[in-house]
């Protein structure tokens, strides 16, 4: 598995996502090539997620516009959150949205900061929270070769981290979800190696792409999207996404994150998308729209080569895949 990609951000309107899906994948295959369009929207502020009693769906207020969104229209608001990756709560796609909302409990939360930093301290959720978010337009695609446009709210990684004093041994941010098999009870089977661990390289992390996400659409986010806070990564595939963050680690050697360890000929630590190089199941190539029925070219580096192609000039991404 590789990854490069073309820059292109201004998609023709043929080419724009469906604005209605139904709500689980049956009815998306049956629907896919039907085209509906709603419309949603809102603005975000910090002041209700530091609520203990926050619930997803919850609007917003104050949110800014922030740089580097595409000009493609948003997935829907339904199939984002109806149609996930998070084997925390089964492995089917329709498993968050029926299982999440009902046992996470994303309030009080706190997230545990280490490693080669100058300021150690297990945070409060509101206390990572900036008082401005930004709401930013990112394609975010998965590895099974389908797509999204999501519009997340959040603040950049590199605020955080600048806070937190990296000392001259911080190489890598290691990133860990919550694991309670309770609150997430697809926890109990030995799917993959619990909890889940993801990583990037500090340039990486400091990107001005990269955000922790708090909401989406305007609205709090919601259980199945990774609540309270997760990790968006809009040039690599979704699975570095990592999601219910409870733990920053700042490291010398690089993590070996959980994909990269359940299946290390498949999934490498980095996961830029690349469509020159296949996954050994499955040609890269070309993927599918969530809400489109016919496929559309992939782009190297998920259409960010511009802002990010720099970081792995000299290096194989046949080998760093």
């Amino acid at each position: 598995m590789l990854i490069k990609i073309k820059t292109n951000l201004d998609i023709p309107s043929s080419e724009i996502t469906d604005k209605k899906l139904y709500l689980n994948r049956r009815e998306f295959i049956r629907a896919a090539s039907m085209a509906a369009v709603t419309a949603a929207s809102g603005s975000l502020g910090s002041d209700l997620l530091m609520s203990d009693t926050v619930q997803a769906g919850e609007k917003l207020e104050g949110v800014v516009k922030g740089p580097y969104s595409t000009d493609e229209k948003p997935t829907s608001y339904t199939a984002i959150t109806t149609y996930n990756n998070f084997y925390e709560f089964g492995t089917d796609k329709e498993s968050p949205a029926e299982i999440a909302p009902k046992t996470l409990k994303p309030r009080p939360w706190s997230v545990a900061v280490e490693g080669e930093i100058n300021k150690p301290a297990v945070y409060h959720l509101e206390d990572l929270i900036p008082k401005t978010l930004e709401e930013r337009v990112y394609r975010h695609r998965c590895v099974e070769a389908w797509s999204m446009v999501i519009p997340w709210v959040g603040f950049p990684l590199a605020d955080l981290i600048k806070r937190f004093e990296p000392t001259s041994k911080a190489k890598f941010v290691e990133f860990t979800t919550l694991y309670d098999p309770e609150q997430m009870p697809g926890q109990k089977r030995a799917i993959l190696k619990w909890p889940y661990v993801e990583g990037l390289r500090m340039d990486e992390a400091m990107n001005p792409l990269t955000i922790l996400a708090v909401g989406l659409y305007g609205e709090v986010l919601p259980n199945q999207n990774g609540a309270p806070l997760r990790l968006v990564v809009p040039w690599k595939y979704g699975f570095k996404s990592i999601k219910s963050i409870v733990k920053i680690r700042f490291v010398e050697e690089q993590p070996m994150n959980t994909w990269a360890l359940a299946a290390p000929d498949e999934y490498g630590f980095y996961a830029n998308v690349n469509p020159e190089v296949d996954h050994p199941r499955w040609s890269q190539a070309r993927e599918r729209r969530v809400g489109e029925f016919f496929k559309r070219k992939t782009l190297m580096f998920n259409g960010y080569a511009e802002q990010v192609a720099h970081m792995y000039a000299n290096m194989d991404l046949r080998t760093y895949f």
